[in-house]
């Protein structure tokens, strides 16, 4: 597969939309979006095939000193998933990643009350639910998502990036009915490597693509 460098979030979104055609005006489809940099992809997408936006709120859980890599992620309903590979490759001792986990728990939390103003997360029971995010590297985070979203049974789960590395791939898409990614670098260092602008998504602007979806766009 060959590499595309897109220009902006917005940008990979409404490409990424056009791979999901087929879901346009389909019932029962929601688009799911991983806060911050994947809602600017998914409000593309969810503008496009006429699907409503939600929000799922996952936190990393960054090495100590390397914070792109990720040694697992949290989610709500109590889901910690730990990366054994790189926790025994960077040798980090369990009091750190409890110290770690504690940290994102609380900015967790803190992002479930700004963006949705409460805990909950979405309903989608016997829905077809479109992941997305703006990349993905290890998968640590978007596996915790998928986890917390089996719990309640959904019709369908497809993921939907605008990159991916191959290990990711790999390691993710027995646990979903669908993967779509639209460029998989032979070389792959991070997500931000398949951008021109790569500036962090704001709660702000988190914010007003939420609002703007709900409004009909």
């Amino acid at each position: 597969m060959s590499a595309i460098i897109f220009k902006d979030r917005s940008h990979a979104g409404r490409l990424l939309a056009e791979a999901l055609l087929r879901y346009v005006d389909q019932p029962g489809v929601s688009v799911i979006a991983l806060p911050r940099g994947g809602v600017p992809v998914a409000y593309q997408v969810a503008q496009r095939l006429h699907a409503s936006l939600e929000l799922i709120v996952v936190r990393k859980l960054g090495v100590p000193g390397n914070q792109e890599l990720a040694m697992g992620a949290i989610a709500s309903g109590g889901i910690l998933l730990i990366n054994k590979h790189v926790v025994e490759a960077c040798r980090i001792p369990q009091e750190k990643i409890k110290q770690v986990a504690a940290a994102e728990l609380k900015e967790l939390q803190r992002r479930e009350i700004a963006f949705r103003g409460c805990t909950e997360g979405p309903v989608v029971h016997a829905k077809t639910v479109i992941l997305v995010d703006d990349g993905i590297a290890t998968g640590s985070t978007i596996h915790a998502a998928i986890q917390v979203l089996r719990q309640q049974d959904p019709a369908r789960i497809v993921i939907a990036v605008p990159t991916a590395s191959a290990d990711s791939c790999r390691e993710l898409r027995p646990l979903v009915d669908e993967m779509i990614v639209l460029s998989q670098p032979k070389q792959f260092y991070s997500v931000g490597q398949c951008y021109h602008n790569f500036e962090q998504t704001s709660d702000a602007e988190v914010l007003q693509l939420i609002k703007s979806s709900h409004q009909g766009g």
